[in-house]
């Protein structure tokens, strides 16, 4: 008997997660009629912790490297992988997820943020594999490609989403570093031939420290350094906050310290830090006494002082200093969160892409909406969305039901360009010079540094920008479409991504197509003057800009990124389907526990299952998979077209009554197509309980609303406990378990 085509089911984080219990037993229940075996793995953040801590476990708590083995099939040309959205672990997110472990019997040790010994360094650095993006760079061993599927865009046009007015006199703006910043200071090599690097810090008092040692490089490799200037940073602080007092508007910071784990934390704790300035010099000691680091904002910094005798002094001096100083913009208004509270409460490119949604707009302390002076320190990324600011103070508000798409195809293979997810970046602790050399010590680059600056290097591989030019080239060939590649002609690692780019574009005919090269400012004015026309527009993008682009084109289309079609065709020859961004992730899960009721919308799961199963026909040759692919697709339509998304308000149809119609639609979509009779006679009587029983199914899925629900954890929550939760209807349960 031929062995059973198989597709690997990320079990994750979250709303995901959760969606997963309830969505999983019908993906398993269609796909085994056409001898497909769904295999789950979970890399999850407390899943990963558990396969790096083996040696603290007991052997019946062990559990394998779920991450390590998918990474090794991501080379493979047999890889189909559904990839859910992840936590990106920033260290309060690592320390809450260890705690809820230690208290389910795992004796793990506990994060050091500050290692005393060799023991603790170790400890810390084995909990380094699991915080920040330590899960897209596995996986991704090939090039991004992101789109609207056509269902959804048409959808978006009839069903507009909310969109904030935008007036020509907004006071909103983006302030950015103009010297001291990783754009201004970087420098970029390629390299002729391959080679071994090394990193070391040379001090000012003739001190040497290896800061990482001898690794590979590959011949056409770009790699490149930078620094972030700590004093310069600061001073940059100080000017955006007098410039926010002065215009009488909100002061906003916006970062991404989930994936950039070293660097934007300390970037968010020298913020907060400049804002608390007084306070922080005030009660210098008792913060020292209390271990208080800035990097983990007010929420630790709170938590720390609780029940200490002068509590209610530094609450006091820090309410009036929010008082006198520029108002700071809110996460969470009723809580009084405010943006400083936790790094990881805003992500840059779903909190910007929000703020230009809204009219320019965050949320102020008494839960009203104001103009804000956004502070992205780096001037890498800062400038296309100011851009994007000066666009629609001129032009107004995008229209949903008349804009173009933007499509995108993003560099990523192989750790190309992955800032801050690796161990390349070092915060240093004295005055001197970062060096990187070869094995021989001959140097590359090396960059003055002071204490407290952040230095960092990444690379980005050859044989991935060749992939990822001819990606690109496809992509505007089968489209029709122009494809822009945003490249800044300032910057050092852009100039030579530029000769790349420019030389292996020969390499195709590109007769009647539409490709050009545009620093990142331009690109975005062109792309959105086409957009207001309705004309597509493909982004080419670097790792972090693709990450940036991804959520905020479909944010301001679709009113969301989790509905996205994200395809990562492998370079080996497998598929790596993406389901949408996990932005909402947390506040889905905690209204499900308080409430019974998750928002989260699987549509992107829907569209990479379809996707998957498509690509699993061909490559497999299985003809009952491209007919599943077909009546998913099928379904999908319906779905859109019936409004069969999760609604906005308890007693509705949640995600678990979504993924009933889905379900339905598949069904009723099998039994009507011709290709197979088999399948259509297996799948007609599905079809028909369904419909007969679905007021009886509706009922039962809206009546296990209204109440808490306990699954028993949120990092690591009890299988059987978030089962029963997620599948609370025992007439649908019959019908699929009886496929």
């Amino acid at each position: 008997m031929a062995e059973k085509s198989k597709i690997v089911y990320t079990l994750t984080d979250e709303a995901p997660m959760l969606a997963t219990h309830s969505f999983l037993p019908v993906v398993q229940a269609f796909t085994k009629t056409a001898d497909i075996e769904i295999v789950p793995k979970d890399i999850s953040l407390a899943g990963r912790i558990l396969a790096n801590f083996s040696e603290y476990l007991k052997n019946d708590q062990k559990v394998e490297d779920a991450l390590a083995e998918l990474g090794q099939l991501a080379t493979t040309p047999d890889a189909n992988i559904i990839k859910l959205p992840n936590i990106s672990a920033s260290v309060p997110q690592l320390d809450e997820a260890i705690a809820e472990l230690q208290k389910h019997g795992f004796a793990l040790p506990n994060y050091p943020a500050e290692p005393k010994n060799a023991e603790e360094e170790k400890i810390k650095n084995t909990y380094a594999k699991v915080l920040g993006s330590a899960v897209n760079p596995v996986l991704r061993e090939g090039n991004s490609d992101r789109r609207a599927p056509k269902a959804v865009k048409n959808y978006a046009k009839t069903n507009p989403h909310r969109m904030g007015v935008w007036s020509a006199d907004s006071k909103t703006t983006v302030a950015n570093m103009k010297n001291g910043d990783f754009y201004g200071t970087e420098k970029s090599v390629t390299l002729e031939n391959e080679a071994q690097y090394k990193i070391e810090f040379f001090g000012n008092d003739g001190s040497v420290k290896e800061l990482k040692g001898l690794a590979p490089l590959k011949a056409g490799e770009i790699i490149d350094s930078s620094v972030l200037h700590i004093s310069a940073l600061k001073d940059f602080v100080a000017e955006a906050m007098a410039e926010a007092k002065e215009a009488n508007v909100l002061l906003s910071g916006h970062l991404k310290a989930t994936m950039m784990k070293v660097s934007d934390p300390i970037i968010f704790g020298a913020i907060v830090e400049t804002y608390f300035k007084d306070v922080f010099a005030k009660y210098k000691d008792t913060f020292k006494e209390l271990d208080i680091n800035p990097n983990f904002g007010l929420a630790t910094l709170f938590e720390k002082i609780s029940g200490h005798a002068r509590e209610a002094e530094i609450k006091a001096d820090i309410a009036k200093t929010i008082e006198n100083g520029p108002r700071i913009a809110m996460v969470n208004s009723d809580k009084g969160i405010t943006n400083f509270h936790v790094s990881s409460d805003i992500i840059v490119d779903a909190s910007m892409a929000a703020l230009i949604r809204g009219g320019g707009k965050m949320w102020n302390a008494q839960d009203k909406e104001e103009d804000t002076v956004a502070m992205i320190p780096d001037r890498c990324y800062a400038g296309f969305y100011q851009s994007a600011i000066d666009d629609m103070k001129k032009n107004g508000a995008l229209d949903p039901r008349t804009m173009g798409s933007v499509p995108n195809v993003g560099l990523m293979a192989q750790k190309a360009e992955e800032y801050g997810s690796h161990d390349k970046t070092f915060q240093l602790s004295a005055d001197g010079t970062v060096k990187v050399s070869d094995a021989q010590g001959n140097i590359y680059m090396e960059q003055p540094v002071q204490t407290g600056d952040v230095f960092r290097m990444c690379q980005a591989k050859d044989a991935p920008i060749q992939d990822w030019v001819k990606l690109a080239v496809n992509r505007a060939r089968l489209s029709d479409t122009p494809a822009i590649f945003w490249l800044d002609d300032q910057r050092a690692h852009d100039r030579e991504m530029i000769k790349k780019v420019e030389k292996y574009l020969k390499d195709y005919d590109t007769t009647g197509l539409d490709i050009r090269i545009m620093n990142i400012e331009d690109a975005m004015t062109f792309t959105l003057e086409r957009i207001r026309k309705g004309l597509d527009t493909i982004s080419v993008s670097g790792n972090v800009l693709r990450d940036y682009l991804t959520d905020l084109f479909p944010i301001l289309e679709l009113g969301t990124s989790a509905k996205m079609l994200s395809i990562v065709p492998l370079m080996n020859g497998g598929g790596l389907f993406e389901t949408g961004a996990g932005g909402s992730a947390p506040k889905h899960i905690e209204q499900f526990i308080q409430e019974g009721y998750l928002r989260w919308d699987s549509l992107g799961e829907f569209m990479a299952l379809q996707a998957s199963l498509e690509h699993l026909a061909q490559t497999q040759n299985n003809e009952k998979a491209q007919i599943l692919a077909d009546a998913l697709d099928v379904a999908n339509e319906k779905f859109l077209a019936n409004d069969k998304s999760p609604a906005r308000k308890l007693g509705s149809i949640d995600n678990r009554g979504s993924h009933f119609y889905l379900a339905m639609y598949w069904a009723e979509a099998l039994a009507a197509q011709t290709k197979n009779a088999e399948m259509a006679a297996l799948f007609a009587p599905v079809a028909k309980a369904m419909q007969s029983n679905e007021a009886q199914i509706s009922e039962e899925l809206i009546g296990a609303q209204s109440k808490p629900q306990n699954i028993g954890g949120y990092y690591y929550p009890n299988s059987e406990k978030t089962d029963s939760a997620m599948r609370p209807s025992s007439t649908l349960n019959a019908i699929i378990d009886g496929i």
